[in-house]
């Protein structure tokens, strides 16, 4: 009891009632009758003034004193047998988190700050290192703050630790960042200085090592999708090229594994940019704004699509080198304006300290409403340690349960690249939806133009530009195909296995909203729709209950494709454009026309 009251969750029962109903003693003595009574009632009421001044200086004493703590907050000299089953308890929350554990000590389970002595938070993250080192994890100390309870007492701590297992085989947390912004926002630019740890010259040296092809180097615009990794080992010190030479050394040294993906800026690559935020299944999204130019071009554009995507946004504002303080300060207040309009209803957060950033990436990952907003240079490298902070605690957005589940489901890799490599033969590149993938696998791929699914086999599988021998759901890899035939493949199509029974239609059906259309939406329209890593020109067959669609109006469409028929899945998320023309929706009815017919590979 002593304890509830000293930590301020049940004090004073009595002193409330009486300061809620101060009538309520009057009318239960009623009126006075005669002196005795009244003598009665004065040295009862000196008496009850009294053990109210004792019980208010109480109080007062009790309030000074830290609240009680709770044993699990505290990790002091714990017995062996709690030791072990806190230990136990380490191993599940990094299970939970795939890899990675947050503790707050000195925190009740309430949020109350408590705080510890410095000895006792010692003790305690001495306590927490040795489980960390017998589950095979190590600790990083996030922030530290102090609690001021008395200005006579010492001032007491909470401390916030990352816990992340080092990594064995491959099994490093891996998260998807899409890169989006206008173009010359410095997106490629920004990549090439974190991941290769050098700054740029200002003329965009940092970003050659990210094009691919000649054009892109010539005009410094990005054309196509490119990926660059950025590591962090189980301490939470970020590994990139300047420490290591290759990829596979980056992996080797990682605990958790940013994977970039570096999509065009530019207005006519569009469609590219589309197919990377749909086929790519990006975990959060990064808008790079140029804080000279502000809002620009495809900024509004690359948004919404985000947005309507569903992918968690954070934005960066880069070039600060070049403008004046109240130039960034006008972009941020444009940016926060957007974000807070009734088609966004965003929270913008801005992040100026490590603080700050362990908070954000801690509130984005638990709220799809906060939007955190950096302010930075890729030339100076002002505030670029905030932003590796924040990538460093970013916690991933599924579980292990939901990881776990899909791992259980059948076998299903989605096709997104297609290349020749010497000596090696055909190489395939994209996502494993679901299912479990192995060297040596036989699957199915499919469908080619006329509705049929190939046999093929794994030859081998590399993950990151490293060999892996399995592949698992959520992650991206490329396949080896051996001699087959590269002519038969497409990007689009799936890799499924044998005991599936896939379905292909040429026709579906969708649920959609028109975001935008200039004129009326009806039938016969021509659309390019993007459902995961299918992208193909379908016709509006018929529009059910309405003859026409204008914007903002919702209806149930019918689509079907005009080139070859397509795998699809039910409640997948659909996106359709064409010029100024866009809409979002979902797939709700797939129109089966034609049997699977598996043969062969000659």
């Amino acid at each position: 009891m002593d304890a509830q009251i000293s930590g301020g969750t049940g004090v004073g029962t009595t002193a409330n009632i009486r300061s809620n109903f101060p009538n309520v003693r009057s009318n239960l003595q009623g009126p006075s009758s005669g002196n005795g009574r009244r003598m009665t009632s004065k040295k009862t009421r000196s008496k009850k003034g009294k053990r109210r001044k004792r019980r208010r200086s109480k109080k007062t004493k009790t309030n000074k004193t830290p609240p009680y703590l709770p044993p699990e907050l505290k990790l002091v000299n714990p017995t062996h047998y709690r030791f072990e089953h806190l230990a136990t308890q380490l191993k599940w929350r990094l299970q939970e988190g795939r890899g990675e554990a947050v503790y707050q000590i000195g925190v009740e389970d309430n949020g109350l700050l408590v705080g510890l002595s410095e000895g006792d938070m010692r003790a305690s993250l001495k306590t927490l290192r040795r489980m960390a080192e017998k589950v095979g994890a190590d600790i990083t100390l996030l922030r530290e703050r102090e609690v001021d309870y008395d200005s006579d007492r010492n001032c007491r701590k909470i401390s916030e630790v990352l816990v992340r297992k080092v990594p064995d085989d491959q099994q490093f947390l891996d998260l998807r960042v899409a890169v989006l912004g206008n173009v010359d926002s410095g997106k490629s630019t920004l990549l090439g200085v974190l991941t290769q740890g050098e700054l740029d010259n200002g003329r965009g040296r940092a970003r050659l090592n990210l094009f691919r092809h000649l054009h892109e180097i010539q005009t410094g615009r990005t054309s196509s999708i490119s990926f660059e990794i950025l590591g962090f080992n189980s301490k939470g010190e970020v590994v990139n090229y300047s420490d290591s030479r290759t990829a596979e050394e980056i992996c080797e040294s990682s605990s958790k594994m940013i994977t970039f993906i570096d999509l065009a800026g530019h207005h006519k690559y569009l469609k590219t940019t589309i197919f990377g935020l749909t086929s790519y299944c990006p975990d959060f999204a990064m808008l790079v704004v140029s804080a000279n130019t502000g809002i620009a071009g495809t900024t509004r554009e690359h948004l919404g699509l985000a947005m309507a995507l569903k992918v968690p946004i954070f934005i960066v504002v880069s070039k600060v080198d070049l403008c004046a303080k109240g130039t960034v300060e006008r972009t941020v207040r444009q940016l926060e304006h957007v974000l807070k309009l009734p088609g966004c209803n965003k929270v913008p957060m801005l992040v100026a300290s490590p603080d700050d950033a362990v908070t954000a990436a801690q509130q984005f990952a638990q709220s799809s409403s906060i939007t955190p907003i950096f302010t930075l240079s890729s030339v100076s490298g002002e505030s670029l340690d905030l932003l590796k902070v924040f990538f460093n605690i970013l916690p991933p957005l599924s579980n292990s349960k939901e990881q776990e589940e899909l791992m259980q489901q059948l076998t299903e890799f989605q096709v997104d690249e297609i290349y020749t490599v010497p000596d090696v033969g055909t190489v395939v590149g994209g996502t494993l939806y679901s299912g479990v993938c192995r060297e040596g696998e036989r699957l199915v791929v499919g469908p080619t133009d006329e509705g049929r699914f190939l046999r093929l086999k794994v030859g081998s599988i590399h993950r990151n530009r490293s060999a892996c021998r399995v592949l698992r759901a959520g992650q991206a890899a490329t396949l080896a195909l051996g001699n087959f035939d590269r002519s038969l493949l497409r990007k689009g199509m799936v890799m499924v296995s044998l005991k599936m029974n896939p379905t292909i239609c040429w026709q579906f059906e969708a649920a959609i909203i028109l975001l935008f259309h200039a004129k009326t939406f009806r039938r016969g329209f021509q659309v390019t729709v993007h459902v995961g890593n299918v992208r193909q020109t379908a016709t509006v067959e018929c529009l059910h209950g309405k003859e026409e669609l204008h914007t903002g109006e919702r209806a149930v469409v019918c689509f079907r494709f005009i080139k070859h028929p397509e795998y699809l899945r039910m409640g997948a998320k659909l996106l359709f454009r064409e010029g100024v023309t866009k809409g979002i929706g979902h797939v709700t009815i797939l129109v089966i026309a034609l049997a699977i017919q598996l043969t062969i590979e000659l």
